[in-house]
């Protein structure tokens, strides 16, 4: 499952010389009014804002763990109730701003985090940890495909003339910076300021409240047909993309369940292993992660589709193999290092994924075909973590992490296949 950026003066657009011809917007059943290139960048800060409270708890499960003595593999049913709730909006909420409109679905999405963050505040054993995460989860789903989708047209509207590429970067990274500076946060908060168990979601409702209120100002792009009737959402692409469309999802997977490795071991083996207990460092040390795979995609922005993909795969590749030696060897740095490569390598990925579907689709299927994409990279971010929680049961550490780099390693090599059996436009 882009971000927020700022611009220096004079400012430089990284997708300037990119030849895509933006998908033109159809002539009727549309709404362009209202300041949209303004819209863009707002609506980019309220999909950050609350990507980041989505991932907000993660630095606090350790003080929960100490605090009511359950066992890791609840903290896996935990991480689980999240990716299933997003799994759940994906299939049954994902795609329909389509037809009710984004500022509508978006704000559902927001509510849906506020709600989640009230239920921490006032049910933090384990059945209200698994009910706020699996909320949370359905705001999240809600979010991703519409604020993608959304920043699209807001920037067709603000910018013609242009490709794609601005919105493909820019929500591509408020999608994984967001989700970086969520742990950030909390992990300052939860160091050094009072009630940690409290404090860092009275924060976060703060800033969701206000998100809530800024996505109201920003011009609606889908006029609301009062014909539009309610179906489960069906992914159908032409038969000519399938396997470009089937390569985009591979990518989304195994980079999110890089992610998934490296945000479910992190933690515990900063405490455990290296005798780092500090919230702060164990938020940081994620935020680096995110932030690299947010960043990096500055640096790819001119590159073709096509390359951005096999770029994507080869440092995830890397990442993955430094990452694993770092855990087995107990290495700080080879864990850093190698956290930071397949951030890099999730981040193009990502947005190679996002622009080639954004490519592929019309504007009226897009929202359907993100959720879609994304329910791709949800199910990369828990599928293979929960396997990973059920090794770690079964066997020592080592050995589970060893085997679930291999089989990630064999997902690697095949998304590499399908990538070679595409062609992707710029």
């Amino acid at each position: 499952m882009a971000l927020h950026t700022t611009d220096p003066a004079p400012p430089v657009d990284p997708t300037h010389s990119d030849p895509t011809p933006t998908p033109s917007p159809p002539s009727t059943g549309r709404a362009h009014k209202g300041p949209s290139g303004l819209g863009f960048w707002l609506i980019g800060a309220v999909f950050a804002v609350t990507m980041a409270t989505g991932s907000a708890p993660a630095p606090l499960y350790v003080l929960y763990q100490q605090r009511d003595g359950f066992a890791s593999f609840t903290l896996t049913l935990i991480f689980a109730a999240y990716a299933a709730g997003v799994a759940v909006s994906l299939l049954t909420a994902g795609h329909i701003s389509d037809g009710l409109g984004r500022r509508r679905v978006l704000t559902a999405a927001v509510l849906l985090n506020l709600l989640a963050l009230l239920v921490f505040m006032t049910w933090s054993t384990v059945p209200g940890l698994l009910l706020a995460r699996f909320v949370s989860g359905l705001g999240i789903g809600m979010l991703t495909a519409t604020a993608t989708v959304y920043l699209t047209e807001l920037h067709a509207t603000a910018r013609p003339r242009q490709g794609s590429g601005r919105a493909e970067v820019v929500s591509t990274a408020a999608n994984l910076g967001g989700l970086g500076l969520g742990p950030l946060v909390t992990g300052l908060l939860a160091q050094y300021a009072p009630d940690p168990l409290r404090t860092p979601y009275v924060v976060f409702a703060f800033l969701l409240v206000t998100a809530g209120l800024v996505v109201t100002t920003v011009p609606e792009t889908v006029a609301h047909d009062i014909t539009w009737k309610y179906r489960p959402m069906r992914v159908a692409v032409s038969t000519t993309v399938r396997v470009r469309y089937a390569a985009a999802a591979m990518h989304a997977f195994t980079a999110s369940a890089m992610f998934g490795l490296f945000t479910s071991l992190a933690p515990g083996f900063l405490s455990t292993r290296l005798g780092i207990g500090s919230l702060a460092v164990s938020g940081a040390v994620t935020f680096l992660v995110l932030a690299s795979a947010a960043g990096f995609q500055l640096l790819v922005a001119r590159l073709s589709l096509q390359r951005q993909a096999l770029l994507g795969i080869a440092l995830l590749g890397s990442g993955l193999v430094v990452v694993t030696v770092g855990l087995t060897v107990v290495s700080l740095w080879a864990l850093l290092t190698g956290g930071v490569l397949a951030g890099a390598g999730a981040g193009t990925a990502y947005k190679a994924a996002i622009g080639s579907v954004i490519a592929m689709t019309e504007p009226d299927s897009r929202g359907e075909a993100l959720a879609g994409l994304f329910l791709g990279g949800y199910a990369g971010m828990s599928v293979p973590v929960l396997g990973l929680g059920l090794l770690m049961l079964a066997t020592t550490t080592t050995v589970a992490v060893l085997v679930f780099s291999a089989a990630l390693a064999g997902v690697l090599v095949l998304t590499l296949l399908l990538t070679f059996r595409t062609r992707t436009p710029r």
